[in-house]
């Protein structure tokens, strides 16, 4: 892998192109549940501008990481440590977003991130975590190494304004948050026990399936002060 990166050998031919396009069709999907965990994240700043600055700096932290770990793919999976790491952190971020989950603040962040350096670092490590299952997924479905970093590149960029998008919503609907945390300890989990008992590694298409589940709950009901002011 880090031969490819020193002499890169680029092809464009048909079935290149078809292969970006799988890529960037895996990065749109395996993505979705990154962006509504990286919105969950960028709410616990209660300034607009200071989420956009948070997962605007985050994510090039997170682009730095991630063609980094792509890079260094080959070797890094041979360590199931990194992915019980990565597991172990994202239950911790579900645990802290429940112990600090107070139930009279409706439609605010239980993170209550003190400044921006809290938030950021946590944006960078969430989508590192996110990525090792995303990484091994598109190694296997391209052996270029610039073909995964474009792939990569561009769910990097779908990932900034999908993020965005959420959290919007998250203001807007009362269980979105909650199911971006949901989503979040499910992933964590799934990376433990692909290291303890890969047998019962649920299916890639019941993993979607679900999270689907948990987004239509997510989106079922909207805050009433979202619905007055519309109504206004």
């Amino acid at each position: 892998m880090l031969d490819q990166v020193l002499h890169p050998s680029i092809d464009f031919g048909i079935e290149t192109f078809f292969i970006l396009v799988i890529l960037i069709a895996l990065e749109a999907v395996l993505s979705a549940d990154n962006a509504i965990a990286l919105a969950s994240i960028a709410q616990g700043l209660s300034d607009e501008k200071e989420q956009k600055y948070a997962l605007n700096v985050g994510l090039i932290l997170a682009y730095v990481l991630r063609i980094t770990l792509i890079v260094t793919a080959t070797w890094v999976i041979q360590f199931w440590q990194f992915s019980v790491a990565g597991g172990l952190y994202l239950l911790w971020l579900v645990f802290r977003y429940y112990t600090n989950k107070n139930d009279d603040s409706e439609g605010v962040s239980s993170l209550n991130f003190k400044g921006l350096w809290q938030a950021i670092p946590m944006i960078a490590v969430t989508d590192l975590a996110f990525s090792l299952d995303s990484v091994t997924t598109a190694i296997a479905v391209a052996e270029d190494i610039w073909l995964i970093i474009a792939g990569g590149t561009i769910g990097v960029i779908a990932l900034r304004f999908l993020a965005q998008l959420f959290i919007r919503w998250i203001e807007e609907y009362t269980h979105l948050e909650e199911a971006g945390f949901i989503t979040v300890g499910l992933v964590g989990l799934r990376l433990i026990i692909k290291v303890a008992q890969p047998n019962l590694v649920p299916p890639e298409w019941l993993m979607i399936v679900t999270i689907i589940g948990i987004f239509a709950w997510g989106f079922s009901t909207k805050n009433q002060m979202t619905e007055e002011s519309q109504e206004g």
